[in-house]
């Protein structure tokens, strides 16, 4: 049997909204955002900052709902500042046959990181 890894869902265009130094790694997501997406808390995520086109990786922490909050913590705080546009993007690994069906969830987001359209 072969697997595949593909990306599964996408947050396209979010702004960083806080930054905090301080907490130990991860980034803190608005839930709505995840649940549109169909991402949990702790689950591997890959950041591409669309200001300076680096790429880093993390786990997500739940923020609180309809906060838009999407915060940069601990190194990842260096890595991106207030008011850069991400793409936060998840994966999954899965059957080789099942990989060329598979549809993922994209969510685009405004200034405010509010749902704007999905996909």
């Amino acid at each position: 049997m072969m697997f595949r890894t593909i990306y599964k869902s996408k947050i396209q265009g979010a702004m960083v909204t806080e930054a905090n130094l301080e907490y130990v790694g991860s980034i803190t997501i608005d839930e709505d955002l995840l649940n549109a997406a169909d991402i949990i808390p702790n689950e591997r995520v890959q950041i591409v900052n669309l200001n300076n086109g680096s790429r880093i990786e993390t786990y997500v922490i739940a923020g609180k709902k309809g906060s838009g909050t999407i915060c940069m913590n601990g190194g990842t705080a260096r890595w991106a500042v207030v008011g850069d546009r991400i793409l936060l993007i998840s994966y999954v690994i899965i059957d080789a046959k099942e990989a060329a069906a598979f549809k993922p969830k994209v969510i685009f987001v405004n200034e405010k990181n509010k749902i704007v359209n999905k996909k």
